[in-house]
């Protein structure tokens, strides 16, 4: 072969590898890129929520305060009674009965719910009012009456005694007046023992006078023999029938 038909040959080939691998190159198959994820957002959280109750024991009438606090609530309500509220938070109620009181606390994530206790102790039971005595009722409680010896209108030491006590009763109540009546037992006239049931009554207005009573609040009469207080004729009988004895006179 001549020198020119090697070279136009050799150039022919080279050509054609060319063309091959230029053709082989441009077929290939491109590089198939992995497709893009987009993440899943995550769940809404639940909502949480406490409910506390200080004193949790009180007296019926009382008030207590609930305390709340929560997290991804939108809207907060407290049964019985409060309603709604806000996300944190207190108030005062005043419960008549035991109560449980429950929050409920609502958001995109769901519901949670808690509850407080709050005891209300029923009052003690109210005794009965005392009776108290009325200011006639104390008289006969507390007035005594003088006795004598017979024959006699003398203050004698047991009538000392009695006298004093109601001049104390009196100075408490200065607004009582009384009439001091004289008696006698049944022996002797009847005008004797009116007499002597008068001097028997003079003698006990006169010792509580001694004793700071005034005169004006104190009146006496005598009923001698005529209005016995025992109806038997011994000593006995007769020793409660010599005295003197006081009638509220207002």
């Amino acid at each position: 072969m001549i020198p020119a038909s090697r070279t136009l040959y050799r150039a022919c080939l080279s050509v054609a590898l060319l063309a091959t691998v230029f053709t082989i190159g441009c077929t290939r198959k491109p590089i198939t890129q992995p497709p893009v994820t987009t993440p899943t957002p995550a769940p809404p959280a639940r909502p949480t929520v406490t409910l506390q109750a200080s004193p949790t024991s009180i007296n019926k009438g009382d008030s207590t305060t609930l305390s709340w606090n929560s997290t991804d609530a939108t809207s907060l309500t407290i049964a019985p009674g409060v309603g709604t509220v806000t996300a944190q938070g207190s108030t005062q109620v005043t419960p008549s009965d035991s109560t449980t009181y429950t929050i409920t606390a609502t958001g995109p994530g769901g519901s949670a719910d808690a509850s407080a206790r709050v005891t209300v102790a029923a009052p003690p039971p109210t005794p009965p009012a005392a009776h108290e005595d009325s200011l006639d009722e104390l008289f006969l409680k507390e007035v005594r009456d003088a006795y004598f010896d017979l024959d006699k209108s003398e203050i004698r030491a047991d009538a000392r005694e009695a006298l004093g006590h109601d001049a104390e009763f009196l100075r408490s109540y200065p607004q009582i007046k009384v009439t001091i009546e004289g008696h006698c037992d049944e022996r002797g006239s009847t005008e004797y023992n009116l007499a002597l049931g008068d001097r028997r009554a003079a003698a006990v207005k006169q010792y509580l006078v001694s004793l700071g009573i005034s005169a004006d609040r104190l009146s006496t009469v005598s009923f001698g023999k005529e209005k016995p207080f025992c109806m038997e004729s011994n000593e006995s009988c007769w020793q409660q029938n010599r005295r003197g004895h006081f009638v509220k006179a207002n």
